[in-house]
């Protein structure tokens, strides 16, 4: 007989989370798990394909931060499917979930923590410690994010590391001049790529002043910037008064990044804080080397001078040396984009993702 899981996350909106989430559940054996995915929040582009793939979805439908009704919704919605097992993802869904299960008398209850979080503050660390108790384990992606919520307080031991999984590309690249002609860049240019959401934890202010840094330096580079997000206008902004569009360039939402990160000359991130970067991922995938920001997220990934570059966090100078060295050494950047390809190939796979949830939800598990 197969075992009901319940997941439940915020939304369905295209993030890193979400996008594990939705592998995890389309990817559970269908003979030994029944599947639901119970969005707290709100609906996303990303349950198109849970629903395409016959998994129920909910949506609870929370209003404001503190909804009571929400609580009480998402308790009488585990009290109608009567899951053996509720695996809720980030503050939100881990907050009001974990408190609803325990309250529906969810028999085993799971957390899963996907990023370092400094924006907390003490309310919400004391919340994170009291439901961490009614957690038989805590899923995280990161041992960086591990780290961080055993230094305020929560049992290190709780958490299971179970490494985010990436699918095998399924599409052909675009033709070069395809590629640079969708990004707005002129074919004759290196071309530097980053993926992700525009606020203020992606420091793209420091990656635009690297952008001119390294413009000025080579004259022949263009950033070009995939996402959108609540920051752009004022990136935008700072764009136009530190640079010029030919070395940075805001190319939007795109839902095509598989077909253009191959032809990447290098790959920028310089967040301040990740838990596991599905971009950097896609771009090691690529075989594009990663130029990232020394936190604990990329370093989980990138293995400085082995699967790619690390410089320290805000050294907008670095980025651009570190960078010009690449493009000024073929062989060099050759052999870090080979070695971060066969890392994700080996390491980062949907199968192994599946497998340990699998092992964790059938409780054979070790501790992490």
């Amino acid at each position: 007989m197969s075992k009901r899981v319940a997941l439940v996350i915020p939304t369905m909106d295209r993030g890193g989370a979400e996008k594990q989430l939705c592998l995890l559940a389309q990817n559970l054996p269908r003979d030994r798990f029944d599947v639901h995915v119970i969005l707290l929040t709100r609906d996303g582009p990303l349950s198109k394909g849970l629903r395409e793939a016959g998994i129920p979805v909910t949506v609870i439908g929370k209003r404001f931060k503190a909804d009571p009704s929400a609580y009480f919704r998402l308790r009488r919605e585990f009290k109608r499917l009567q899951p053996e097992i509720v695996h809720t993802w980030l503050f939100a869904a881990n907050s009001f979930g974990r408190a609803a299960a325990r309250a529906a008398k969810v028999p085993r209850i799971f957390g899963s923590e996907r990023c370092v979080d400094p924006w907390k503050t003490t309310a919400h660390f004391l919340i994170d410690r009291r439901l961490a108790k009614s957690s038989e384990a805590i899923t995280t992606n990161s041992a960086g994010v591990r780290d961080f919520y055993a230094s305020h307080g929560i049992d290190k031991a709780k958490f299971k590391l179970i490494p985010n999984g990436i699918e095998p590309v399924s599409v052909k690249p675009r033709s070069r001049e395809d590629a640079f002609a969708a990004l707005g860049v002129d074919p004759q240019r290196k071309l530097i790529m980053s993926v992700g959401r525009l606020w203020p934890q992606k420091r793209y202010r420091d990656l635009i002043w690297s952008a001119e840094l390294l413009g000025s330096l080579r004259e022949d580079t263009t950033f070009a910037i995939v996402g959108d997000g609540p920051q752009k206008g004022e990136l935008l902004r700072h764009r136009d008064a530190v640079t010029i569009p030919k070395h940075a360039r805001f190319c939007g939402q795109r839902d095509d990044v598989a077909e253009l990160l191959p032809h990447a000359d290098a790959f920028w991130i310089g967040s301040e804080y990740e838990g596991q970067s599905n971009s950097v991922i896609e771009a090691m995938q690529a075989g594009v080397p990663v130029i990232a920001s020394d936190i604990p997220g990329n370093r989980d990934l990138v293995i400085d001078q082995e699967t790619g570059r690390l410089v320290a966090l805000g050294d907008t100078a670095d980025f651009a040396r570190q960078t010009n060295e690449l493009l000024d050494d073929a062989a060099e950047s050759e052999r870090l984009g080979n070695n971060a390809r066969n890392r994700i190939a080996t390491e980062f796979t949907v199968a192994q993702m599946v497998d340990k949830h699998v092992i964790l939800y059938d409780g054979t598990d070790g501790k992490a």
